[in-house]
């Protein structure tokens, strides 16, 4: 709809640019032509970036930006040819009929209320190639009500001169500026593109949360992401806790699909999963008192004790009693406490009471947390055991 919009537009503007004369209108006109060459070589892009062939596996997703940037290319060439008209003394004056000034009003009206509808349409559909547009629209209307006022002015036969230069041409400048920063965009959006550009930095910042926020994820090595128009790529590594190759796939699979949902237009996701390599782990126990006695509870525990176990040679690197937060809360006190543990990057939970089927007992198991049966009457006891269970 925008290729024919535009199209119809510069051909309507380069009769009338023909007929009258007018270098404002001649300047619509090539306005209306980039818009048009440039939305057929988006559509183009579109259609060639949906097809694989073997040479090229990942697409011709390029071609759309190569074209942009040719375009461009001529942009400057036709804005080039511009100037030398406006410094060219006027042969005669602007021929302009009230048909002439009816057309561009009609141009005007259409562009108008279409970006109105793309804009709509774009928020309706999260779609910012129709937003984008739309603004593009907003950016027509502002360059045509210049043109428009120029040839009333013209056909009022209203002299106007300022700096030596007639209102048509100095319409026909500012129409210029628009025609210039159109190409720049152009040029610059495409060459970005083609040199591989970092993705934006708050696009990169919501992936790193989506992969983050999942529960079995240890670490984020590295992340890395590229744009080239509307698509998307990201290639990642990150180091999960499992050491089942299924369930690191399971997990990678899982990542993906919440990166697709909440993240438009990404076309290629590539996260590499594997185990971290650790040199320690960290045990938590539920306890009675500083003094080390086991609870037999896990939700309702006074105290845990964070052990740091190192994995070279099996041995307590660091022990630490910690107040129960959640204690006192009246509902879910055992989740809450799960949460906590897994919040303080506990690897182990050792405990008397059996919540394997409970509430708790999942949201450690989802985490990566591997829960111990344990016996024992006292941490260290109990850390010994676990040590050489773990180990």
């Amino acid at each position: 709809m925008a290729f024919g919009l535009n199209f119809l537009l510069a051909l309507m503007k380069a009769i009338l640019s023909y007929l009258s004369g007018s270098l404002a209108i001649t300047a619509s006109a090539i306005d209306s032509g980039i818009d048009a060459v440039a939305s057929f070589a988006i559509l183009v892009g579109i259609l060639l970036s949906e097809k694989k062939f073997r040479s090229f596996p990942m697409g011709l997703y390029k071609l759309e930006n190569v074209a942009a940037v040719i375009i461009a290319i001529f942009i400057f060439i036709a804005g080039y040819e511009m100037i030398l008209r406006i410094l060219q003394p006027a042969k005669t004056a602007p021929t302009i009929s009230p048909l002439t000034i009816l057309l561009i009003f009609s141009g005007t009206v259409a562009a108008f209320f279409f970006g109105r509808y793309a804009t709509a349409t774009g928020k309706k559909t999260e779609s910012p190639t129709l937003i984008a547009e739309g603004r593009h629209r907003q950016v027509d209307v502002l360059a045509s009500i210049v043109v428009l006022a120029s040839i009333t002015v013209s056909y009022l036969d209203v002299t106007i001169y300022f700096l030596g230069l007639s209102i048509d041409r100095i319409a026909a400048i500012l129409i210029l500026v628009f025609i210039v920063k159109a190409g720049w965009e152009l040029l610059s959006s495409g060459m970005r593109v083609l040199l591989d550009a970092s993705i934006d930095a708050e696009t990169l910042y919501r992936i790193r949360t989506i992969i983050d926020s999942h529960p079995k994820v240890d670490d984020i090595q590295s992340l890395i992401g590229r744009s080239a128009g509307r698509f998307r790529f990201i290639q990642g590594t990150i180091t999960v806790r499992t050491k089942n190759l299924e369930e690191a796939h399971r997990i990678r699979e899982e990542i993906e699909a919440k990166i697709r949902d909440r993240v438009p237009h990404m076309e290629k996701i590539m996260i590499h999963c594997g185990p971290q390599i650790r040199t320690h782990e960290l045990l938590a126990l539920p306890l009675n008192d500083t003094e080390g006695r086991i609870s037999s509870h896990f939700g309702e525990a006074p105290y845990f004790g964070f052990v740091r176990i190192g994995l070279k040679d099996k041995t307590v690197e660091h022990l630490g009693i910690v107040e129960n937060p959640h204690r006192s809360v009246e509902t879910a006190k055992g989740i809450r406490v799960a949460e906590w543990l897994i919040s303080q990057g506990v690897d182990h939970v050792g405990m008397k009471e059996n919540i394997s089927h409970k509430g708790p007992g999942y949201v450690l198991s989802n985490a990566g947390v591997q829960a111990h049966h344990i016996r024992e009457e006292t941490i260290d006891r109990a850390t010994t055991w676990i040590i050489i269970e773990i180990t």
